[in-house]
């Protein structure tokens, strides 16, 4: 990121847009389940924290986790979430430079924040172990409440930013052709790619129907099973990447 960006900024909730809804925590839970089986053991390194939620996930799974994060304010806040052990780092993640390799590394919802994309996954994948993966999550331009929303005239295309997504850091909306096509231009192999939980609804509406008791976690699991079958749909997308030149296992 440019360093005319503040990003102690872009993370508040505007009139016309929150940052994260409820959903959006509810979302760290489902990305884990998809993930379940395909975690390696070791040193783990999460890429941006937000406030904390889902940095204190990882830390249930690794012992070893340092999370680089550019906003001091979010550090302040997620350290009082995640346990002592959590290692933070106060860095622009392109001034950032690990000392060791690590086993995992996540960039969850943060990789269409960055302004140069593509050379930040080149960078990252230096920073794996030979047998490491990468986990890279984005927000999915075509999410069925997404191309609804295209459908009504309320966002021009699916691969628009909107004015909110903008000033709250967005640079790209990423599908999965897209998401795609810049893990290899950075150099990496996508062993998977997939979807996390097919989205009928946008963020603040599905806060809504949970509240009021329209919809229950009976529905969730079945829109997170539902995904599975149809990633193109889902709320994110991902990508599970190897270092260069590493091999299948």
């Amino acid at each position: 990121m440019t360093a005319a960006r503040d990003l102690n900024r872009e993370f508040a909730d505007t009139e016309a847009r929150k940052y994260a809804y409820d959903f959006d925590y509810r979302m760290h839970g489902y990305m884990l389940r998809a993930f379940e089986g395909k975690l390696p053991a070791g040193r783990a390194l999460e890429m941006g924290c937000f406030e904390g939620e889902f940095t204190k996930r990882l830390a249930a799974i690794y012992e070893d986790l340092t999370t680089v994060e550019g906003s001091s304010d979010l550090i302040a806040v997620a350290r009082t979430a995640a346990p002592a052990r959590v290692s933070f780092v106060l860095s622009r993640f392109e001034d950032f430079q690990p000392a060791q390799p690590f086993d995992a590394i996540f960039l969850t919802h943060t990789l269409e924040h960055l302004d140069e994309p593509v050379e930040m996954l080149r960078r990252i994948g230096t920073w794996l172990a030979p047998t490491g993966r990468l986990f890279v999550v984005v927000p999915n331009a075509n999410a069925a409440s997404r191309q609804i929303a295209v459908a009504m005239g309320l966002i021009s295309h699916p691969t628009a930013v909107t004015p909110g997504e903008f000033d709250h850091g967005h640079r790209r909306t990423y599908d999965l052709p897209a998401l795609a096509a810049h893990v290899h231009e950075a150099g990496l192999r996508a062993v998977e790619t997939g979807g996390v939980f097919f989205k009928p609804f946008a963020n603040f509406q599905l806060d809504k129907l949970l509240a009021s008791g329209a919809i229950g976690e009976d529905y969730l699991e079945g829109c997170f099973k539902l995904g599975g079958l149809y990633p193109d749909l889902c709320a994110s997308i991902y990508a599970i990447c190897a270092a260069p030149g590493a091999g299948d296992t």
